[in-house]
């Protein structure tokens, strides 16, 4: 019997695919994270709590999205090695984009009381969930069909969405934050979630037609999927980890995108339309910006690249958080688009391949999936959370969150120096190198476990025969 032959690569389809599926979900996280900052603290909470309050706990609402995702990637990451990473890839995107769709829907405090910031919970819990396997099966997705050459670049374009996803949300929000406040607290802010709609059915109909790669196709024929959380986390633990702690530089883009919002407009009192206009102008040339870095990836590798943006997007914090308690808009401007723009984007185009290139094929999207969202989590709920409830009740205070970005910097930094440069593997060969690891820990366990018998079974020192 002929075997199937094994689908051809397609790279521009896959980058295509990953590219509009990370826009819904930015679009979704730039949506909500802009909302919390400026409208669902007066909508969903009491008016009697302090303002300071309101926004706190709206922030809260935002990092529940991003607390139950490392649960979900335990359930979507092994769906991807198992059963494919457009499977996977699909599931995430109508479970995100409805319910972006149905918080637009949902009635305010003053319609149902305390129960409305419940239904918002809960509907974020299920969102979170779906992002969790998003990101991991499209990266997967878009690396196995890149070529050798160009897995950089390529997987460069999955992350490119949070800048397509962040300058769409703006550039609907920006009118919608100037509305006069009654059509805005009434129906306006509804307007930005039910637009989701439209993003879902443009990623549907690009992603029904990439088919899953050859090398996913290649191990299942092999049965060599079964599983994978199972090995990833007797064999592979040292390289989730280490992603887990390098994903916490994603803090910082929380803090630009979510925190610094409210921090200018209720804090200082800044105009808000031309506060979202900061993150539109920093969000637009990144986009140019984003894919020149995903090129130099492939040139000067994937670790140096991560560890340029890291360095950079974490000490330009300190003065772009300074410059808006200034008030001086050209400060703002120029500190905003220099952290996000410029060194954010280094770390956006590097991360996808330096990330997804630590795991072997068959373990990929779980692996990748684990290490992002245990990462991503902590730097969400620490990123607006802390940052907003060290600026003080008030909300003036700028030291404290400066003080997390650095720490988020460092703790990147000194993790992404642990791991291997991968620029100039193959993907086969990166494979041997990852089950040649996998045979040495197995080698050092057993003699560890050798040794440790020997020791418990061995005679006391100086015992009589």
């Amino acid at each position: 019997m002929t075997p199937t032959p094994l689908p051809k690569k397609t790279p521009a389809r896959a980058a295509i695919a990953a590219w509009i599926g990370t826009t819904l979900e930015y679009y979704d996280f730039a949506v909500y994270g802009t909302s919390s900052a400026l409208i669902f603290n007066v909508l969903f909470f009491s008016p009697e709590l302090p303002q300071g309050v309101s926004v706190l706990l709206s922030m809260i609402t935002f990092a529940v999205g991003y607390a139950v995702r490392p649960l979900g990637s335990l359930i979507l990451g092994p769906m991807g090695d198992r059963f494919g990473r457009k499977f996977v890839m699909m599931i995430t995107l109508f479970g995100i984009g409805g319910c972006t769709f149905l918080i637009g829907c949902l009635p305010t405090f003053a319609q149902l009381g305390a129960l409305a910031p419940i239904l918002l919970v809960l509907i974020r819990v299920i969102q979170g969930l779906c992002l969790s396997g998003e990101q991991a099966s499209a990266i997967s997705m878009s690396l196995e069909h890149a070529s050798d050459r160009r897995r950089g670049f390529i997987t460069s374009f999955t992350t490119l969405g949070s800048s397509t996803g962040t300058l769409l949300t703006l550039l609907v929000f920006i009118p919608i934050a100037a509305m006069p406040k009654e059509q805005l607290l009434t129906w306006g802010w509804r307007i930005p979630f039910w637009l989701s709609a439209l993003v879902v059915v443009v990623a549907f109909l690009i992603r029904r037609h990439v088919q899953e790669p050859p090398e996913f196709i290649k191990n299942q024929s092999l049965n060599v999927n079964k599983s994978p959380l199972k090995h990833l986390l007797r064999f592979h633990w040292r390289a989730v980890l280490r992603i887990v702690f390098c994903a916490l530089i994603a803090g910082t883009s929380y803090m630009m995108q979510t925190f610094s919002v409210a921090f200018g407009t209720t804090g200082y009192g800044l105009d808000k339309p031309t506060m979202l206009l900061t993150t539109t102008v920093s969000a637009v040339v990144a986009l140019a910006i984003t894919p020149v870095a995903g090129f130099l990836v492939d040139k000067i590798g994937r670790r140096t690249m991560f560890l340029l943006g890291t360095v950079g997007v974490g000490i330009t914090m300190v003065p772009y958080l300074w410059s808006i308690t200034t008030g001086n808009w050209p400060l703002i401007f120029l500190f905003g688009i220099i952290n996000y723009s410029l060194f954010y984007s280094m770390v956006n185009a590097s991360w996808p391949s330096f990330f997804a290139e630590m795991f072997p094929g068959r373990l990929r999207v779980s692996g990748l999936a684990l290490g992002t969202q245990i990462g991503f989590a902590i730097s969400g709920v620490i990123g607006p959370v802390l940052s907003t409830a060290l600026a003080g009740p008030d909300l003036k205070g700028w030291v404290g969150p400066s003080i997390i970005a650095v720490g988020f910097m460092l703790v990147a930094g000194i993790s992404a120096l642990t791991g291997r440069e991968t620029t100039k593997y193959t993907l086969a060969e990166l494979d041997e190198v990852q089950q040649g690891d996998q045979e040495k820990a197995t080698v050092a366990a057993a003699k560890l476990a050798t040794s440790s018998a020997s020791r418990d079974f061995a005679a006391p020192t100086g015992a009589k025969e």
